[in-house]
């Protein structure tokens, strides 16, 4: 009888251990979210404009750091979806070389670009857990204010789609509570046009270099 039991206790001591981590896992919720200062480096890639002496990547976006809340939600101890999202962001354009001399600030404008991300999750029950991630980014224009000096006003198409793609960390620093770092590279691209007459595309495609805080529940 003692035979018999002890193998029996033994497999029941292993498989209660074995379901310790999705325990672990299960306690901490499906959703997390997050809120990160986020440092945006646009590529600043643009066509030549020949009737105005602009050389090629002489149109840019300036640099800045930006607000950001993304919320994921876990399917799996390792496969998520994440959505983030920001406030509508205002941009300022420079002409850096033309006809007129350079640098000039020709404008501004805002964009939204919220993304949404498939991801999956190293070492989901560790302290610190990489990820890394790819999915679209949809990014909408508005509030355009854009004119070159004695030549005219400037437009620029609505709506941006593109790709995303990313990788980064959380590091549990308590129950629930993580450290964030993260790098993100979007796809963001717009032709530049006057009266209707496509003058030149600016690829945007910026870097997104965050920090922030996470709870998951």
């Amino acid at each position: 009888m003692q035979k018999k039991l002890a193998p029996a206790c033994i497999a029941a001591l292993l498989a209660a251990t074995a379901a310790l981590p999705a325990a672990a896992q299960e306690t901490q919720g499906n959703w997390l979210v997050r809120a990160r200062a986020v440092y945006l480096k646009p590529a600043n890639h643009s066509a030549p404009v020949a009737d105005l002496s602009i050389p090629a990547d002489a149109i840019t976006i300036n640099s800045k750091t930006i607000p950001e809340l993304d919320v994921t939600y876990f399917f799996t101890p390792n496969i998520a979806a994440e959505l983030v999202l920001t406030v509508p962001q205002k941009q300022t354009v420079t002409v850096q070389q033309s006809a007129l001399g350079g640098p000039v600030d020709i404008g501004t404008f805002k964009h939204l670009p919220p993304s949404l991300m498939l991801q999956y999750h190293f070492m989901p029950t560790a302290k610190i857990r990489p990820y890394v991630g790819a999915g679209l980014n949809y990014t909408r224009l508005s509030s355009v204010n854009l004119q070159v000096p004695t030549v005219g006003r400037l437009q620029l198409q609505n709506e941006s789609f593109g790709f995303a793609m990313g990788a980064g960390v959380d590091i549990e620093v308590a129950k629930n509570t993580y450290l964030n770092l993260d790098v993100k590279k979007l796809r963001i691209r717009s032709a530049v046009n006057m009266n209707g007459v496509q003058l030149s595309t600016v690829k945007v495609d910026p870097w997104l270099f965050g920090v922030g805080v996470g709870y998951r529940f």
